[in-house]
């Protein structure tokens, strides 16, 4: 779930939205850094790093300046896979994706790795060949601990051929711990329950990952394109975000 606003989203969205604004006002500021996040990380893969073909996990509605519009702009003809496991999502991304043979959207579940990889639909769009950008933007936190988040990277990194790239963000209570505690108790009652990690567990998903500068950061200072915010904005951001390349 997201929550920047915009009008692809559904009556049940916004009322989980209301009820985490109440509980946790800041939290939305969280949900736009990354969204910008994601943003600057796909031009620095697409563009700097020359990727040309990307699976989104977790991506939600394809909204304005998702994933396939930022890496269009910076490389017309890059291919982008969606994985979502919400069929409502599934359905309404299918009629918004107007890719001319460059996107698709897969039902599938982050919890079953092998699956997604060995889609048709995946592998019709990826020549896994050759280097893929992966993103969990904003998901792995919805996977507990039971669920066994190493395996599923593990999975997908041991796949992916050499020169391919994962993009991750997570929720953290590092820094404004009580409020980003009201913030994940919403989702206590979802069929998804959110685990808070710390940056220590973070990194440890990127293993077998080598982060690109500046590693693993809150992710307003993964290379932003003016200047940094001040520590009191920064205190507001419960995000870690980094970049990284497949380690050889």
């Amino acid at each position: 779930m997201s929550y920047p606003g915009g009008k692809d989203n559904y009556a049940a969205d916004r009322q989980a939205v209301r009820q985490l604004l109440l509980a946790a006002p800041e939290a939305r500021e969280s949900a736009r850094a990354n969204r910008t996040f994601l943003r600057r990380a796909v031009r620095f893969l697409v563009g700097e790093a020359g990727i040309g073909q990307i699976i989104d996990i977790g991506a939600g509605i394809p909204a304005a300046g998702n994933v396939h519009e930022v890496a269009g702009q910076v490389a017309p003809g890059t291919r982008v896979a969606y994985v979502d496991n919400d069929p409502i999502v599934h359905v309404h991304a299918n009629a918004l994706l107007t890719g001319g043979g460059t996107t698709s959207i897969v039902l599938a579940d982050l919890r079953e790795p092998e699956a997604i990889l060995a889609h048709p639909k995946v592998c019709a769009l990826i020549d896994f060949s050759q280097p893929v950008a992966l993103l969990l933007v904003a998901i792995m936190h919805f996977i507990t601990d039971r669920e066994n988040p190493d395996r599923i990277l593990a999975a997908f990194r041991d796949a992916l051929p050499a020169g391919s790239y994962l993009a991750l963000s997570h929720a953290t209570a590092d820094f404004r711990p009580v409020a980003a505690q009201h913030a994940a108790a919403v989702y206590d009652q979802a069929t998804s329950p959110v685990t808070l990690r710390t940056r220590a567990q973070i990194a440890a998903f990127f293993d077998g990952w080598d982060l690109v500068e500046p590693g693993l950061v809150q992710v307003p200072l993964w290379r932003p394109d003016g200047k940094p915010p001040r520590q009191k904005e920064l205190d507001r951001i419960w995000v870690y975000g980094g970049v990284a390349l497949q380690s050889t």
